[in-house]
């Protein structure tokens, strides 16, 4: 493969914003005209900004700004790809693309998840950040581009869905309409990491976060570093990364010069220079329209959306505040693929056009150009078990029963009890021989995404999963809400993770779908519906961990992400526990030691893992527990006034 091409492929992996139904660049080119601006900012810098505006200038139009960090020249020279949606170019906008401070043809330094400055005063020349950023865009375009209706409205998938979201901060008045979509909250707890737990899977992504450009360009310059993984990328992920050994062989050997990396082994634990980065805290006295979109299958930003609406609708009473979560993964329906399907399951047609046609479309006609079009509900939700569209007045729902899930001898697993406390089930981790996080050989990629709804029987039939399941149902069951992990554990070891998987079991009987290979058996199918992983030593604090005593029986309780899935009649409900979830997620070395991202092979060892019958999942409702430092309110310290 020719190396631009190559690099050209990585890049759309990463922001996934290609579509199916595409307006071609022809239709694009007779109906909008383009320019290139450089917009100054209040410190002097300038951001390179790429607009689409009608032809048609017999009616003003809103403004729709994509700010990112991908490169905006590549929407130059009318080189439309489909994105933003073909309904919303039809219906008319001002099209605005524009690369973030220290990115492409922008000015200033890069930096990953920059902290936001509470405050955001015009004539503060000093301190700037993505709200300042942005609100100074809005006010140049205001005044500047002819033809706008003093309206703007903001939506951005991935990294400038982070964007996004940091622009409704300290907003610009102009901004009525935002809509956030799989935006990143926090990296601690996205992307790089999962509650604190390394994504190995993300080392090669490194290359393009973590190099500063030397001079303006419309190409990038990270790709000579790009290729030290993907130069002759690996076929088989697992095997490459169990033989590279410890992550301190990924600085030495790759990462030694890229500064997001070495920011990332330098702050192993939540502490200020994560703190800062999160932009939850700063989500409060949101006055316009909200749109959050996420995917239920997002291996990369789940945590996002899901986090970042809860937080709006708690801090800002005035925002019109929605949510949206389909049966997609990262960034999925921004494309129609015709048929629906994650990995090896079906959800249905046309669903990614349902989307852009009747919920995207008609946020931003609504909000920014006054239509008489139907209001969203509060929450809009893809049931992934009976694979139909519902709404809700409130997320999480409170009509929906919550269930306790329990574990029992035998492999039993109990719904709303009863809780044998004296059982005790057992299993030996070895990080030589970690358990694989798919069922499938993966080579080495930016992100794994099938996994999210794979066949778990590769990890129910091995020694080190503990493996609970339910008898068939006799009615259809909705786990809806968030979930809870409850552990009770012990351990030789003086550290381990602990992964929790809510599966969906398939009748042996179950038809197999025409759309998968012959050898995709769905009778007896272990569909995976969430997982989450959890690092230990955080059990108590993200910012201050602690090792495990030998023998000592300790609670571990962490939140998985939210579900909305339907167990149909004749299905089972199963739990799967285990501590090594392979390369998806770094091996913990099970002894503790202050730094992983700096463990020796020799601190590697096995651990012998208790958990007890005391032990359960909790499903549905608001679990008040396991919240990030920030809504504890530990981080308010480090952010400036």
């Amino acid at each position: 493969m020719q190396l631009n091409k190559f690099v050209l492929l990585i890049f759309l992996m990463i922001v996934t914003i290609s579509c199916g139904q595409e307006i071609d660049a022809d239709y694009f080119k007779s109906h909008y005209d383009l320019k290139e601006y450089r917009i100054p900012m209040r410190d002097g810098a300038e951001l390179f900004t790429v607009v689409y505006t009608p032809k048609d200038q017999t009616k003003k139009y809103p403004i729709l700004l994509n700010r990112t960090c991908y490169n905006a020249s590549k929407h130059s020279n009318y080189q439309y790809s489909g994105y933003p949606s073909k309904y919303l170019v039809e219906d008319g906008y001002i099209f605005v693309f524009q690369d973030v401070r220290g990115r492409y043809m922008s000015d200033g330094e890069f930096d990953n998840m920059r902290p936001n400055i509470p405050g955001n005063k015009p004539r503060n020349k000093k301190d700037i950040d993505e709200s300042s950023d942005t609100y100074d865009s809005i006010e140049w375009m205001i005044k500047n581009i002819k033809g706008n209706n003093g309206r703007v409205g903001m939506y951005g998938i991935s990294y400038p869905g982070h964007y996004t979201a940091a622009g409704m901060i300290d907003a610009h008045p102009a901004l009525k309409a935002s809509s956030p979509q799989a935006p990143i909250a926090d990296f601690f707890f996205d992307d790089f990491h999962h509650q604190g737990a390394y994504l190995e899977s993300y080392t090669a992504a490194f290359a393009v976060f973590g190099y500063q450009k030397d001079s303006l360009t419309r190409d990038p310059w990270y790709t000579e570093k790009l290729m030290r993984l993907y130069g002759d990328p690996a076929s088989d992920a697992y095997d490459f990364f169990l033989k590279l050994g410890p992550l301190k062989n990924i600085t030495e050997k790759y990462h030694n010069d890229n500064f997001f990396w070495n920011q990332i082994v330098d702050h192993p634990n939540y502490d200020e220079f994560w703190q800062k980065r999160n932009i939850l805290p700063h989500l409060k006295d949101i006055d316009h329209a909200v749109m959050t979109v996420g995917g239920w299958y997002d291996a990369e930003d789940l945590y996002g959306p899901l986090n970042i609406y809860k937080t709006v609708e708690a801090t800002s009473p005035k925002a019109k505040n929605t949510i949206v979560m389909g049966p997609w993964d990262h960034g999925g329906w921004a494309k129609e693929t015709g048929k629906t399907v994650h990995n090896h399951i079906y959800f249905g047609d046309s669903i990614s056009t349902f989307f852009q046609r009747e919920i995207e479309r008609n946020f931003f006609a609504h909000n920014l150009k006054s239509k008489n079009i139907y209001k969203l509900p509060e929450a809009y939700m893809f049931d992934t078990g009976s694979k139909e569209w519902k709404k809700f007045e409130q997320w999480p729902p409170i009509d929906i029963e919550p269930v306790s899930l329990h574990f029992g001898e035998n492999g039993q697993l109990s719904v709303n009890g009863p809780i044998n406390e004296d059982a005790v089930f057992e299993y030996t981790s070895d990080p030589q021989k970690p358990v694989p996080y798919t069922s499938q050989t993966e080579g080495l990629t930016f992100t794994p995404r099938r996994y999210m709804s794979d066949d778990q029987r590769h990890a129910s039939r091995r020694p080190d999963v503990l493996t609970f399941e339910t008898e068939p149902l006799d009615n259809p069951k909705v786990l809806a809400g968030e979930i809870l992990a409850k552990l009770k554990v012990a351990m030789t070891g003086t550290d381990g993770d602990f992964v929790v998987k809510l599966i969906d079991v398939y009748p042996s009987d179950h038809e197999n779908y025409e759309h998968n290979p012959d050898n995709i058996i769905m009778g007896g199918y272990q569909q995976l519906v969430r997982a989450e992983v959890f690092r230990g030593r955080f059990r108590n604090s993200f910012e201050k961990p602690e090792p495990f005593v030998p023998g000592e029986i300790s609670d571990v309780d962490f939140r998985l992400q939210d579900i909305l899935h339907t167990f149909k009649k004749g299905h089972r409900i199963m739990i799967q526990i285990h501590s090594t979830w392979f390369p998806y997620i770094d091996r913990n070395p099970q002894k503790y030691v202050e730094n992983i991202y700096k463990a020796n092979e020799d601190d590697f060892i096995k651990s012998t893992i208790k958990v007890y019958g005391s032990s359960s999942v909790e499903v549905g409702g608001t679990q008040d527990c396991c919240l990030p430092e920030p809504f504890r309110g530990q981080a308010t310290e480090f952010i400036k006034d």
